[in-house]
């Protein structure tokens, strides 16, 4: 243990015992030497002043403020007052540093241009679009993460699997594997891969539906870059569809968690096991409806679910055979 002595600004000296650790730490301030006993200096920020902890020698005042002269009081405050822009992001294939004119044909106090000015301010867009891509990587990876923008918002996906889905197709594109395959395939492979590792998988049907490329090409090229890349990526599990089934059939939260239950105990059995998950999803969510006395149709569920009706008469009666005790 070591004693330290700490002079106050009111000419007080307290003491106190600390730790070796404790007297070392520097809890992120920058260490000096005190000039009179070799002490630790500390900034204290309130009176702008730079004082020994050991002595209580003033050795600088007057200090700079580093941080900003303005004051904010709730967040809505601090970010109109803020001066800087919005941070990087892979969504982006400049990650958003470059500059962006607007589209408005109006100036900073809000009038309009005049015809010879929204004429100059065109050709500065046309000009600045043009420089903001370089070469042709650039407009490859361009065009790539505005198609997987345009299909994460067609079906529903957070902006984490868009940012994982960027950072998956800008390896595949600093790896060379795109050379025969369509930039559409494989930036729709990297966005289904980017779901099925966020836990929030969207089934081959459904991409089909929004991307360029038919269901072959989507799972061939998806097969090739997980495996070139080495992604982990789990089986999907059909549990994560359900409650997508469940709201979009407007059913209560009761059938949600029998259709769960329905599951587990289908997976404990080993009966889920090759089956697909969106059928089972989707059988599941029927069942439960069943035993909830919830009048939903087959065809509901097919519709919502995008696979057969044969499929959900197959599966449903095989998990409602696996709990007896709910089928009963």
């Amino acid at each position: 243990m070591t004693e330290t002595r700490i002079r106050n600004y009111d000419g007080e000296t307290e003491q106190r015992e600390e730790t070796t650790a404790e007297a070392t730490e520097t809890r992120g301030e920058r260490v000096t030497v005190c000039p009179e006993c070799s002490g630790r200096l500390a900034s204290d920020t309130e009176h702008g002043e730079t004082v020994c902890t050991d002595c209580g020698l003033v050795v600088e005042e007057e200090g700079i403020d580093r941080g900003p002269e303005w004051r904010a009081f709730d967040s809505a405050e601090r970010d109109s007052k803020s001066r800087v822009g919005a941070p990087t992001t892979n969504m982006m294939h400049d990650k958003g540093l470059s500059t962006n004119i607007g589209w408005q044909n109006t100036d900073g106090y809000g009038k309009s241009l005049s015809s010879r000015q929204r004429r100059q301010m065109q050709r500065l867009r046309t000009w600045n679009e043009r420089f903001r891509t370089r070469n042709s990587k650039e407009r490859n990876l361009k065009q790539a993460l505005g198609e997987i923008d345009r299909m994460a918002s067609a079906l529903g996906l957070p902006e984490t699997v868009r940012e994982t889905a960027s950072v998956i197709y800008r390896r595949a594109l600093s790896e060379d594997l795109l050379p025969g395959r369509s930039i559409e395939g494989v930036a729709t492979a990297a966005l289904y891969a980017a779901a099925r590792q966020a836990g929030n998988p969207r089934s081959l049907d459904e991409f089909t539906t929004v991307s360029r490329v038919d269901k072959m090409e989507l799972t061939r090229t998806y097969r090739y870059v997980i495996r070139e890349l080495k992604l982990e990526v789990q089986p999907a599990d059909p549990e994560s569809y359900v409650p997508r089934f469940v709201s979009r059939l407007e059913l209560p939260e009761e059938v949600d968690r029998l259709a769960r239950e329905l599951l587990t105990t289908a997976k404990a059995k080993g009966i889920t096991s090759g089956k697909s998950p969106v059928g089972l999803a989707a059988s599941a969510v029927y069942a439960a409806a069943l035993l909830s006395n919830r009048k939903v149709t087959q065809s509901q569920v097919s519709d919502v679910a995008d696979i057969s009706e044969v499929t959900i008469r197959n599966r449903y009666k095989e998990l409602l055979e696996a709990s007896d005790h709910l089928s009963g």
